[in-house]
């Protein structure tokens, strides 16, 4: 419970009336109050006795839980190298919609000693403002069983999701540990980092503590979740991305029974004090979309950097491109979506509209401070998916019941600080050119951008707010959700008028900017299914997750000093270019074509497609030039080792480490699975075997865990070759024939697909 007889400050500088706890607005000045609840990491019982204030500023409400009664002073931080644990909780900051960021450090008095206090800001709290209330929020293991079988497996997601940065940081522990491990509505949020003894958990590991789920879980995925976690126990799954992958298709089966209905409004005004409206929006200012019937739901916020009829023609240029790549992206049905795949051709659209502008800025021969460009942030509802891309200081907020989450990390010098360890957030903020952005689009080549990109679960009502920082500076939305978002997802609102309120506040309250914003107003409906989720464990998972934390660190500044918004070009290292969804199907057929093309020509021509390896050796011999043997020319009496596990449905699969060799190869009757079918035959491997022909002990019949056995011989398309096989040279020694004479050394000439 709450002090009445305490007292919170306002924050404006030129105000600082003390207001009782009770009031939002400062009763002189009208200032919101802010409320910054605390969590304090100390080791001792408690901080102190309720209703004590700390420092002559911080209120104990209950044992490590504090509220900042001066929440606009700064608190006193020392050194970070002498608080080396502080640095896993800043490098984690692009994760901190679930791990809690440092306030500040509090140095106590304790006799002759002192005690040092970490405090942590908005840890998980359910805060009942009726009856001043505030209370820590459920342990997942408490709230597991009142969940519904989609928040599962949401909940199970989101810690697959955190897996690896946690390890990378060793703080893993955290995701094992009942306590800290706490929930908030949909959100899985840790109340304190847990740090890692000398041995790192491991997957196993989560899979014990996932298994002590099982018993509560909904019927509809109690099956799943056991299967699952076994197959982390046992090694089954041995990596986050196979993790995340299996999980998906859980949550894509329960998706079907959840039925979205979305709203899309945008608003833009130049303001009080610019001549030229330099951002930009989709769908256009003051256009309302719904979904259904539109087939469609997209939000793009764009804020134009440049002036002199640069910033404008940048952020409609972006809008454009990108409003023109998605469009081909969503006709691709969800059902044959990869989440990776889609998050990286949102990317690319991105690359797209950056290069557009750059090429413009070139044409013109724009060159420095000149140049054009403008920051983005985008939100596609997908199903039961938020997708959320971003460059720049343009921001998206995600707002549920539970409260509001800032889902983006402007690209700015400030957070590049805490990113790397070197300062608190609130003290960055604090320094000259702490805003100024190290990326914008237009900038330069798209080699260079770094977008990022995010998905989220959905099982609940929600509102996401896009929005330029003519809004999002000085707090506004962190000040106004409250009173103005949140009526939305009550009913007692509706969007078109939120968004024009935001702008007015805008304008009002900052008005130093152009501003726009984009409302998506996503209403679920679900019910539990019927049916029996199944856990398909793939034997391996190619799709990557994205590492939100990735971003280089060198900059120089290139923005005009005089202008808003400074951008800083960041120096990291491109990333690995993949093909559209939309290209992907007539890649095949092209591709196909083409080795069916070379396999003819060299049936054909007059070389064998074989040499001689000890032809070579022979200098009066001139050698015949060989094709290098791969999957694209794959042809009978050659050998396959699978480097990864191939399921072959009906449980059952090749392990890792089986050698095939092709006996026919012939065309697919069913292009849409792939351009060729090969006919193999199963030779030995490196797991469980068991003799099939007791005359030729190599061919052996490949026993899979619910000791169903296979064929020992195999048709595969060239999906799965392509995917998981490696093709031997002829001079590697294999258990498919009997190797005569020793092999020639040679560098290898493939590799993994």
């Amino acid at each position: 419970m709450e002090n009445d007889a305490a007292t919170l400050y306002c924050p404006n500088e030129n105000c600082q009336a003390a207001n009782p706890l009770t009031h939002k607005f400062c009763q002189r000045c009208s200032t919101p109050l802010p409320k910054n609840y605390l969590w304090a990491v100390v080791d001792s019982p408690s901080v102190g006795s309720p209703k004590e204030i700390l420092a002559d500023r911080y209120l104990i409400l209950d044992k490590f839980l504090l509220l900042d009664t001066k929440p606009g002073f700064l608190s006193l931080t020392p050194e970070l190298d002498n608080l080396q644990p502080l640095k896993a909780y800043l490098r984690l900051i692009p994760y901190r919609l679930h791990v809690p960021q440092v306030y500040g450090v509090l140095f106590v008095a304790d006799g002759s000693s002192h005690r040092e206090i970490l405090l942590l800001e908005k840890p998980p709290l359910l805060v009942d403002d009726n009856i001043q209330q505030v209370r820590l929020g459920s342990e997942l293991t408490t709230a597991w069983h009142d969940a519904t079988s989609m928040r599962q497996l949401n909940w199970l997601w989101q810690i697959a999701h955190l897996w690896q940065p946690l390890v990378s940081e060793g703080v893993a522990s955290s995701l094992l540990d009942s306590y800290v491990l706490r929930v908030e509505g949909s959100l899985v949020r840790l109340l304190e980092l847990r740090f890692d003894s000398a041995t790192s958990p491991e997957l196993p590991q989560l899979g014990e503590f996932w298994q002590q789920l099982v018993s509560t879980a909904k019927p509809a995925i109690a099956e799943f979740v056991d299967r699952v976690s076994l197959a982390l126990i046992q090694g089954e799954i041995n990596s986050t991305d196979q993790l995340i992958g299996v999980l998906d298709r859980g949550l894509a089966g329960l998706g079907r029974s959840q039925t979205p209905t979305i709203q899309i409004i945008t608003k833009t005004d130049t303001g009080p004090s610019r001549q030229r409206n330099e951002d930009a929006c989709s769908p256009p200012s003051g256009t309302l979309v719904s979904k259904p019937p539109q087939p469609t739901a997209l939000a793009i916020v764009c804020d134009g950097i440049g002036g002199h009829e640069g910033g404008n023609v940048a952020s409609n240029l972006a809008i454009e491109t990108i409003q023109q790549q998605v469009q081909q992206l969503t006709k691709v049905p969800y059902d044959h979506i990869d989440p990776a795949m889609l998050l990286n051709d949102l990317d690319k659209a991105v690359a797209m509209a950056n290069d557009k502008i750059s090429q413009r800025n070139d044409s013109e021969n724009r060159q420095g401070r000149q140049r054009m460009g403008t920051t983005l942030v985008m939100a596609l509802p997908v199903a039961h998916e938020m997708y959320i891309t971003h460059v720049g200081d343009s921001r998206a907020y995600w707002i549920t019941r539970h409260g509001c989450y800032q889902v983006t990390l402007d690209d700015d010098v400030a957070s590049r600080e805490v990113r790397l360890g070197y300062a608190i957030y609130r003290e960055a903020v604090q320094q000259s050119a702490a805003g100024s952005l190290v990326q914008a689009l237009g900038m330069g080549s798209s080699t260079s951008l770094h977008p990022t990109s995010g998905r989220f679960m959905l099982d609940e009502d929600a509102v996401f707010l896009l929005t330029s920082d003519g809004l999002s500076d000085f707090d506004r939305v962190e000040e106004y959700w409250e009173t103005e978002i949140l009526p939305i997802l009550a009913g007692e609102a509706n969007i078109a008028t939120v968004a024009d309120r935001l702008v007015e506040i805008a304008n009002t309250k900052n008005g130093h900017d152009n501003v726009t914003v984009a409302l998506v107003h996503y209403q679920v409906q679900y019910w539990e299914p019927e049916i029996t989720i199944q856990a398909v464990i793939p034997q391996s998972y190619s799709a990557k997750t994205v590492d939100l934390a990735s971003r280089g660190t060198d900059a120089t500044v290139l923005g005009s000093p005089n202008h808003k918004t400074q951008v800083i070009p960041d120096t990291e290292p491109a990333k690995t270019r993949q093909f559209p969804l939309q290209w992907i199907v007539p890649l095949i057929f092209v591709l196909a074509a083409g080795f069916l093309g070379l396999f003819v020509k060299q049936l054909r021509g007059t070389s064998p497609i074989f040499s001689n390896p000890l032809q070579t050796q022979n200098p009066g011999i001139e050698a015949t030039p060989t094709p290098p043997r791969s999957l694209a020319n794959v042809s009978p009496g050659w050998v396959i080792k699978t480097n990864n596990d191939i399921f072959l449905g009906n449980n059952q699969s090749l392990p890792r480490g089986t050698f095939l060799e092709v006996i026919e190869k012939k065309s697919n009757p069913n292009p849409t699975s792939g351009s060729f079918l090969v006919s193999m035959r199963v030779c030995t491997n490196k797991s469980t075997q068991t003799p099939a022909n007791t005359n030729n002990p190599a061919v052996t019949t490949l026993v899979t865990p619910n000791s169903k056995p296979l064929p020992a011989t195999v048709l595969l398309n060239s999906s799965q070759l392509n995917r998981f096989g490696v093709v031997l040279q002829s001079d590697a020694p294999n258990p498919c024939r009997t190797v005569t004479q020793p092999p020639v050394t040679k560098p290898s000439d493939t590799s993994p697909t």
